[in-house]
Protein backbone atom coordinates (compact mmCIF):
# COMPACT_ATOMS: atom_id res chain seq x y z
CA UNK A 1 0.00 0.00 0.00
CA UNK A 2 1.26 3.61 -1.21
CA UNK A 3 1.36 6.40 1.58
CA UNK A 4 -0.87 8.93 0.00
CA UNK A 5 -3.60 6.31 -0.07
CA UNK A 6 -3.51 5.58 3.63
CA UNK A 7 -3.42 9.53 4.51
CA UNK A 8 -6.21 9.57 1.91
CA UNK A 9 -8.22 6.95 4.39
CA UNK A 10 -7.11 8.91 7.61
CA UNK A 11 -8.44 11.85 6.12
CA UNK A 12 -12.12 9.82 5.54
CA UNK A 13 -11.48 8.59 8.64
CA UNK A 14 -10.95 12.15 9.81
CA UNK A 15 -14.25 13.09 8.65
CA UNK A 16 -16.31 10.41 9.92
CA UNK A 17 -14.44 10.71 13.02
CA UNK A 18 -16.18 14.36 13.15
CA UNK A 19 -19.14 13.59 12.17
CA UNK A 20 -20.00 11.36 14.96
CA UNK A 21 -18.04 13.32 17.63
CA UNK A 22 -20.16 16.53 16.33
CA UNK A 23 -23.61 14.05 16.22
CA UNK A 24 -22.70 12.68 19.87
CA UNK A 25 -21.57 15.04 21.90
CA UNK A 26 -24.90 17.47 20.45
CA UNK A 27 -27.61 15.16 20.80
CA UNK A 28 -26.68 13.27 24.17
CA UNK A 29 -28.97 13.44 27.08
CA UNK A 30 -28.03 11.45 30.44
CA UNK A 31 -30.07 8.51 31.11
CA UNK A 32 -30.27 8.62 34.58
CA UNK A 33 -31.69 11.47 36.84
CA UNK A 34 -28.50 12.46 38.73
CA UNK A 35 -27.16 12.62 35.09
CA UNK A 36 -29.69 15.30 33.50
CA UNK A 37 -29.76 16.95 37.07
CA UNK A 38 -26.01 17.48 36.15
CA UNK A 39 -26.55 18.23 33.00
CA UNK A 40 -29.41 20.63 33.10
CA UNK A 41 -27.15 22.60 35.72
CA UNK A 42 -24.57 23.11 33.15
CA UNK A 43 -27.36 24.53 30.71
CA UNK A 44 -29.16 26.84 32.99
CA UNK A 45 -27.06 28.10 35.88
CA UNK A 46 -25.28 30.89 34.23
CA UNK A 47 -22.79 33.10 35.58
CA UNK A 48 -21.34 36.49 34.34
CA UNK A 49 -17.59 36.87 33.96
CA UNK A 50 -16.13 40.23 32.83
CA UNK A 51 -19.31 41.37 31.71
CA UNK A 52 -20.15 38.79 30.03
CA UNK A 53 -22.87 35.73 30.91
CA UNK A 54 -21.55 32.02 30.30
CA UNK A 55 -22.61 28.42 31.37
CA UNK A 56 -20.62 25.19 31.96
CA UNK A 57 -22.80 23.90 28.98
CA UNK A 58 -21.51 26.28 26.40
CA UNK A 59 -18.48 25.94 27.05
CA UNK A 60 -19.17 22.22 26.49
CA UNK A 61 -20.83 22.73 23.73
CA UNK A 62 -17.70 24.84 22.37
CA UNK A 63 -15.18 22.89 23.16
CA UNK A 64 -16.84 20.07 21.72
CA UNK A 65 -17.30 22.44 18.28
CA UNK A 66 -13.68 23.18 18.91
CA UNK A 67 -12.77 19.41 18.61
CA UNK A 68 -14.55 19.19 15.74
CA UNK A 69 -12.91 22.06 13.91
CA UNK A 70 -9.36 20.05 14.84
CA UNK A 71 -11.07 17.10 13.46
CA UNK A 72 -11.49 18.29 10.13
CA UNK A 73 -8.18 20.29 9.63
CA UNK A 74 -6.72 16.96 10.35
CA UNK A 75 -9.18 15.72 7.64
CA UNK A 76 -7.42 18.36 5.22
CA UNK A 77 -4.01 18.28 6.52
CA UNK A 78 -3.89 13.95 6.26
CA UNK A 79 -5.16 14.61 2.54
CA UNK A 80 -2.29 17.09 1.85
CA UNK A 81 0.03 14.95 3.20
CA UNK A 82 -1.10 12.08 0.51
CA UNK A 83 -0.12 14.78 -2.04
CA UNK A 84 3.53 15.75 -0.32
CA UNK A 85 3.82 11.71 -0.17
CA UNK A 86 3.51 11.10 -3.73
CA UNK A 87 5.06 14.02 -5.23
CA UNK A 88 7.83 15.22 -2.62
CA UNK A 89 7.69 12.69 0.09
CA UNK A 90 10.91 14.18 2.01
CA UNK A 91 9.07 17.64 2.29
CA UNK A 92 6.98 15.74 5.24
CA UNK A 93 10.04 15.14 7.68
CA UNK A 94 8.81 14.44 10.82
CA UNK A 95 5.41 15.99 10.35
CA UNK A 96 3.67 12.24 9.47
CA UNK A 97 5.71 11.39 13.33
CA UNK A 98 4.22 14.09 14.71
CA UNK A 99 0.50 13.60 13.06
CA UNK A 100 1.23 9.67 14.38
CA UNK A 101 2.30 10.56 17.71
CA UNK A 102 -0.96 13.07 18.68
CA UNK A 103 -3.16 10.34 17.67
CA UNK A 104 -1.25 7.53 19.95
CA UNK A 105 -2.10 10.73 22.61
CA UNK A 106 -5.82 10.99 20.78
CA UNK A 107 -6.13 6.96 21.36
CA UNK A 108 -4.87 7.04 24.97
CA UNK A 109 -7.31 10.02 26.24
CA UNK A 110 -10.72 8.17 24.39
CA UNK A 111 -9.86 5.37 25.91
CA UNK A 112 -9.86 7.00 29.43
CA UNK A 113 -12.11 9.48 29.16
CA UNK A 114 -14.59 8.35 25.73
CA UNK A 115 -14.91 4.72 25.71
CA UNK A 116 -14.20 2.21 22.99
CA UNK A 117 -16.67 3.89 19.51
CA UNK A 118 -14.05 6.93 19.48
CA UNK A 119 -10.95 4.78 20.58
CA UNK A 120 -11.54 2.47 17.59
CA UNK A 121 -11.70 5.41 15.31
CA UNK A 122 -8.28 6.31 16.89
CA UNK A 123 -6.79 3.02 16.50
CA UNK A 124 -7.66 3.34 12.61
CA UNK A 125 -6.03 6.31 12.78
CA UNK A 126 -2.92 5.31 14.50
CA UNK A 127 -2.57 2.48 11.88
CA UNK A 128 -3.13 4.33 8.65
CA UNK A 129 -1.07 7.21 10.03
CA UNK A 130 2.05 5.46 11.09
CA UNK A 131 2.27 2.70 8.18
CA UNK A 132 2.14 5.96 5.94
CA UNK A 133 4.70 8.02 7.85
CA UNK A 134 7.14 4.51 7.77
CA UNK A 135 6.38 4.49 4.16
CA UNK A 136 7.37 7.91 3.86
CA UNK A 137 10.41 7.52 5.72
CA UNK A 138 11.64 3.87 4.13
CA UNK A 139 10.63 5.58 0.28
CA UNK A 140 13.78 5.01 -2.00
CA UNK A 141 16.23 7.79 -2.35
CA UNK A 142 15.10 8.34 -6.07
CA UNK A 143 11.27 7.79 -5.30
CA UNK A 144 12.26 10.93 -2.87
CA UNK A 145 13.23 13.27 -5.52
CA UNK A 146 10.87 12.57 -8.36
Amino acid sequence: MRARLLYRIAAVFFVLFAAGHTFGFLSFLPHSAEGRAVFDAMNNVHFEERGATFSYGAFYRGFGLSCTVSMLLSAFLAWHLGELAQKIPQSIGMLGWAFFAAQVAGFALSLIYFGIGPAIFSVLLIVCLGWAAWLVRAAPTSQRSS
